[in-house]
């Protein structure tokens, strides 16, 4: 990435005790009242992705052994901290020197019904890496939004950022309670519960029309969707899986049912 000094400070920061740095450290660690509701990102493509999507840069920091990057904005305020200062604020063994605290969007569930809505509900997910790949899936197979209700790990957890990879900048993420979801279904939106073969007689994906407006309940990692969500939802849909495997990842389970929406819309669409 080009380099530049346009925004370099003239002073470096020595202490950690900096009220900025104090502030990156508490956004890293997901203490948003310590951190004044920002988020901490680090690391040259999260930064890119954030600014071409949009997002609002509080501040960024920089190691003293490189320069600002030129795409930060001017007027954006910037701190460069020694190296000792900015490895002690941030999560990563190997930091590349960069990062920012930024605003984040706070949708609300209008944001996800669009078009002809396609919603990953994320209820009860608590390994980040499985929600920032669903957010990421989410994007690529061209869902409305992602609703995570009480008991999911937060979006903008540092472990679901990353594995977004800059995904969560764009995709509608949206906090909903239970009573919230069921008020999709006069939306005319069909709640469909993922669910392993053995369960429930569950419909395989590709013999269940997902070109319509569609939200797919995805559960917790080991004890899968609550009573409540299955009472809730209109259909249980599993992933046939001819190998003798139990059941799949979360989001190995959740990016293929949004695959095969995707894919059954496409043919909906190229049809005469």
């Amino acid at each position: 990435m080009p380099l530049s000094g346009k925004n370099a400070t003239s002073l470096i920061v020595t202490s950690r005790s900096n009220s900025r740095v104090k502030q990156l450290r508490a956004a890293f660690a997901g203490q948003a009242r310590l951190s004044g509701g920002l988020v901490a990102i680090e690391g040259d493509h999260l930064l890119t992705e954030a600014l071409r999507s949009g997002m609002v840069l509080k501040t960024v920091f920089v190691s003293e052994r490189r320069s600002v990057p030129s795409i930060v904005p001017r007027g954006v305020e910037v701190l460069t901290l020694t190296d000792e200062v900015f490895a002690g604020a941030v999560e990563t063994q190997s930091p590349q020197g960069i990062a920012a605290l930024l605003a984040p969007v706070i949708p609300n569930i209008e944001a996800v019904l669009h078009g002809t809505p396609l919603i990953l509900v994320a209820a009860g997910l608590q390994d980040p890496g499985n929600l920032g790949t669903l957010v990421r899936s989410a994007e690529a197979f061209g869902a409305t939004g992602v609703l995570t209700t009480p008991g999911t790990v937060s979006a903008w957890n540092q472990k679901a950022i990353r594995a977004s990879v800059g995904s969560i900048f764009r995709m509608p993420v949206v906090a909903a309670i239970a009573a919230e979801v069921a008020a999709l279904k006069p939306h005319g939106i069909r709640l469909l519960a993922a669910v392993g073969s053995d369960d429930f007689n569950p419909t395989d994906a590709q013999k269940i029309d997902l070109s319509g407006p569609t939200a797919l309940l995805i559960g917790n990692e080991g004890a899968g969707l609550t009573a409540e969500w299955m009472e809730m939802a209109d259909k249980h849909v599993t992933i046939p899986c001819p190998g003798p495997v139990e059941s799949l990842n979360a989001a190995i389970a959740g990016s293929l049912l949004l695959y095969e929406a995707s894919r059954q819309r496409s043919r909906r669409r190229s049809q005469p």
